[in-house]
């Protein structure tokens, strides 16, 4: 099958394409895009289950960790003031795996922009192919509701008027069949009239839901940014109900990051699937939805040499019978008009309806070609499988770094946290406070030396 214009399988779509699949029962599935088969659906909840088990192997490996240095850790000397060996390397690790998980979400800002490009793009391809069609529709029977006014107003006085000759009468006849026949064959051309699948319904629902989808991320990652950002400034400002209160929404975050992770990658080599070879699946889904021929369909999605224009016997049938009625008309006006000065007026605005219907005609011959519609399908294409599965990635690696970030934050906090001095929580205290320790003790100083 022929590629839209402009569009060729990125290496990335290769690459994801070329990645073995298995359904629950690890049984090989084949990589071609088929969401309606149990196995393939299988095969994607799989590939996102994935990232259930990387967060849980997280998880274990941060609470064994954590037992480790809670429980397994030697006691302090009493009268011990200098923290221990290898706190600082603690403190910049963890700063170093905040610093990456911020990259990751500056990363992860510039995925969902190229994602939602790709959507937008997609979204706008529909939108100008829903006007072509409806313009194919509105012009045909626009032009079919002309002729036929023409046939039962100015048709009809001609013949009344004529009615005297009968051979100008046989020819105001003959221009009526041709009418009629121009007419029939017009409203073939309106393929989509009665279609149930609308592209302006698919663009609307694509883009209501690109809207959320673009929404919810950019809300995960800015929650991503102000948990570094707050660990950060806890560490700085060693604050501990600070530090404590991140701690608990990095685990959360961290459930967000490995959750996003495995939609991410399920979506995305669900799309290499079918970008590998789009056109068969694509195809096969609108002759369904639509009920349109198979030829009506091949024309447009393949757009080539190989396949014929399934409206060129109607055109060119409407073309010759309006070559036949300008030839009868101007016959008419000069037979009958010197001798019925009345005809003149029905002549005239069948010449001007004439004129309007070669001129709509034209338009359809230029609608109807595949060129129109075969660059929008390429343009949905490369909106959905270059910008939107490169912004998928881009979002991929973010969830990576953010999940890889805030583990080691995880392991890390809890002997930053230690380290800290016990001054911290008066830090911010009165110092006329007779509650602050620092203060109680200089009170007592101060009664032992009176």
């Amino acid at each position: 099958m022929g590629a839209p214009p402009g569009y060729r399988p990125s290496a990335w779509v290769h690459l994801l394409h070329q990645l073995p699949r298995a359904d629950f029962q690890l049984r090989p599935v084949p990589s071609g895009f088929a969401p309606q088969e149990q196995g393939y659906q299988q095969a994607l909840l799989l590939v996102a289950a994935l990232a259930g088990l990387g967060l849980g192997l997280s998880l274990v490996f941060i609470a064994v960790y954590l037992i480790r240095f809670c429980c397994c850790r030697p006691p302090e000397p009493p009268g011990a003031k200098s923290p221990p060996p290898g706190g600082g390397c603690v403190t910049w690790s963890c700063i170093t795996a905040l610093l990456v998980g911020c990259t990751g979400i500056g990363i992860g800002f510039y995925g969902n922009s190229e994602t939602s490009d790709g959507v937008s793009q997609l979204s706008s391809a529909l939108l100008h192919a829903n006007h072509t069609l409806s313009a194919i529709d509105h012009l045909a029977l626009e032009t079919v509701e002309r002729l036929g006014q023409a046939v039962s107003t100015e048709l009809t006085t001609l013949e009344e008027v004529l009615a005297q000759r009968t051979e100008l009468v046989a020819a105001a006849r003959g221009a009526r069949r041709q009418a009629e026949v121009v007419a029939l064959q017009l409203r073939g051309l309106a393929f989509w009239q009665g279609v149930p699948l609308s592209p302006l319904q698919v663009a609307e629902d694509v883009s209501f839901v690109e809207e959320y989808r673009w929404l919810a991320y950019v809300l995960l990652l800015l929650l991503e940014l102000l948990v570094c950002l707050f660990t950060l400034l806890g560490l700085a400002k060693q604050s501990k109900w600070l530090v404590v209160v991140m701690t608990v929404m990095s685990f959360l975050v961290l459930v967000l990051s490995w959750g996003s992770m495995g939609l991410e990658a399920a979506t995305a080599v669900g799309l290499s699937d079918f970008c590998s070879n789009p056109d068969t699946y694509v195809l096969n889904l609108t002759q369904e939805e639509t009920g349109l021929s198979s030829d009506i369909l091949n024309y447009y999605f393949l757009c080539n040499q190989a396949v014929s224009n399934p409206f060129q016997q109607r055109l060119t049938l409407s073309q010759r019978a309006l070559a036949n009625i300008h030839a009868q008309l101007q016959g008419l006006e000069r037979e009958a008009v010197p001798q019925f000065p009345s005809a003149q007026t029905p002549l005239s605005s069948l010449e001007e309806t004439l004129n309007v219907t070669e001129g709509n005609f034209h338009q359809l011959v230029a609608l109807l070609h595949c060129r129109g519609l075969h660059k929008d399908y390429g343009a949905a294409l490369r909106g959905l499988c270059e910008d939107a599965l490169e912004g998928l990635l881009f979002l991929l690696l973010c969830s990576l770094l953010s999940a890889g970030a805030l583990a080691t934050a995880l392991c890390s906090l809890p002997r930053a946290w230690a380290l800290f001095p016990p001054s911290d929580d008066y830090e911010d205290a009165d110092e006329d406070d007779p509650f602050n320790p620092q203060e109680s003790k200089r009170f007592v100083q101060w009664q032992s030396s009176i």
